[in-house]
């Protein structure tokens, strides 16, 4: 991306930060915000005359005052990054003075439990206990005071052995350690999601937005990490990361010449710069991932087949049926079909579908007089030029007919049966990934049934 979408690049990652400086702090109630209003600040800056008093629940001024200190924090983050400026209980505090500019005061318990409103400290770490209590009148203990000074030297010193390890999982394990620890008074969930970042960044990967509509899952997986389950807060920032670089991937090309070139040189030059790109190695390495859609969509195939014979017997006292298992793609000469249905669903997503590489398909059928489901898996490539990326995607076409007869249907219902895309590479080893797609599949597949079966 870099090398051929400097600028783009550039504008998606401040966008995406921008979007992280929102969200952030809608996941600790700061503020809410329409879904409108905050389009329009991600792609045009923090501007107060943006936003106006019915957008929000606070005054538009103290609204644009808190999202650039948020905004301002990520900025400090990353250019720690790229000073290569070590983790430290300083840069912290430095951190959540910036936070929490704009947030004089807080809510804490006395030793009776009363809840009274204290002075914000900021950047330095709290002097009473901040333990929340649960719906259930049970009481959450995080770090005392008196211990929060050594725990942190200790998350620290931890982190700076963890180099060598799988960065989303010790972005993971930081964050809830960091809120375990709870140092501050307040501010603890926009601090550590912003050392997450920077745990991220330092890896090559991109911030990590929580978006408000997570904030369910999000916090259920922090109290699954509390009872030592770290693994769906894992699977959770991989989700959300895998997410934003396919985004990434699939924002337009730079133009490839200045003002100053002629278009036709420049057009001539650039397409023998894309010619030769066509015939390094490096493009038949990254095209690899073909082979790995291949053995995905044999897999499929057999699945499926499978599971339309079992469903046949089952339904064979509704009425006659009729079924069929096909495959598709780029090796059968029909790659186009589909392409309508994946291309809209991935710009649902904000991802490029790139239909000008191998485009594979499993295509399941079955018919019960007068209803029919059509189940297809798409294998598409991601990103605007090729990226040794793909995906796989699973959707339904439900159809009924008027008699048993009828050749055309006359109703339809498109849907999309996978809630997130099984995504591989082309370093993508398919003996490694062949059980999580066999679940990815049985899961999207069972959702299509499911509807077709509430037809029945």
């Amino acid at each position: 991306m870099e090398q051929s979408s400097r600028s783009q690049l550039g504008e998606f990652n401040q966008r995406l930060i921008r979007r992280l400086s929102v969200e952030t702090g809608i996941l600790e109630r700061l503020y809410d915000l329409d879904r409108g209003t905050t389009e329009a600040l991600v792609t045009h800056g923090f501007a107060e005359e943006l936003v106006t008093r019915s957008d929000t629940n606070i005054e538009p001024s103290r609204l644009i005052d808190v999202l650039r200190d948020q905004e301002a924090a990520i900025h400090l983050v990353m250019d720690c990054v790229a000073r290569s400026r070590d983790l430290t209980k300083g840069l912290i505090h430095e951190l959540h003075a910036i936070l929490t500019r704009h947030q004089d005061t807080t809510t804490a318990a006395d030793q009776f439990g009363n809840r009274l409103e204290i002075p914000l400290i900021k950047g330095k770490y709290k002097e009473q206990p901040n333990n929340p209590r649960r719906p259930d009148g049970a009481i959450h203990e995080y770090c005392p005071p008196i211990h929060v000074e050594s725990e942190m030297d200790q998350l620290i010193s931890c982190l700076g052995n963890y180099g060598n390890d799988d960065t989303v999982i010790v972005a993971a394990w930081a964050h809830h350690r960091f809120t375990q620890i709870h140092p501050y008074q307040d501010g603890n969930g926009r601090v550590s999601r912003a050392l997450t970042t920077m745990i991220l960044l330092r890896a090559g990967l991109l911030p990590l937005v929580i978006d408000r509509d997570l904030r369910v899952e999000y916090l259920d997986s922090l109290e699954s990490a509390d009872l030592g389950n770290l693994a769906p807060l894992a699977r959770l920032f991989a989700r959300l990361e895998r997410n934003a670089i396919l985004q990434a991937l699939s924002v337009d090309a730079d133009p490839a010449f200045t003002p100053q070139e002629s278009l036709t040189s420049a057009v001539i030059g650039s397409l023998q710069e894309k010619l030769d790109k066509r015939h390094t190695e490096k493009l038949a390495g990254l095209r690899q991932v073909n082979d790995v859609a291949i053995q995905l969509r044999l897999q499929s195939e057999t699945a499926l087949r499978k599971a339309i014979s079992q469903l046949e017997s089952t339904v064979a006292v509704v009425g006659k049926t009729e079924s069929f298992v096909q495959i598709g793609g780029s090796d059968s000469g029909n790659a186009h079909w589909y392409k309508f249905e994946v291309v809209t669903t991935a710009k649902e997503k904000s991802k490029f579908a790139n239909f000008s590489e191998n485009h594979y398909f499993v295509k399941a059928s079955i018919r019960v007089v007068r209803e029919r489901l059509i189940f297809v898996v798409s294998f598409h490539h991601v990103g605007r030029e090729l990226t040794g990326v793909m995906e796989a995607t699973a959707f339904s076409r439900l159809e009924s007919y008027e008699g048993s007869d009828d050749r055309e249907s006359v109703d339809e219902r498109f849907s999309v049966c996978s809630v997130e895309p099984f995504v591989f590479t082309h370093q993508t080893d398919p003996a490694t990934i062949i059980t999580a797609f066999s679940h990815w599949l049985d899961a999207a597949l069972a959702v299509a049934l499911k509807e077709y079966g509430d037809r029945l």
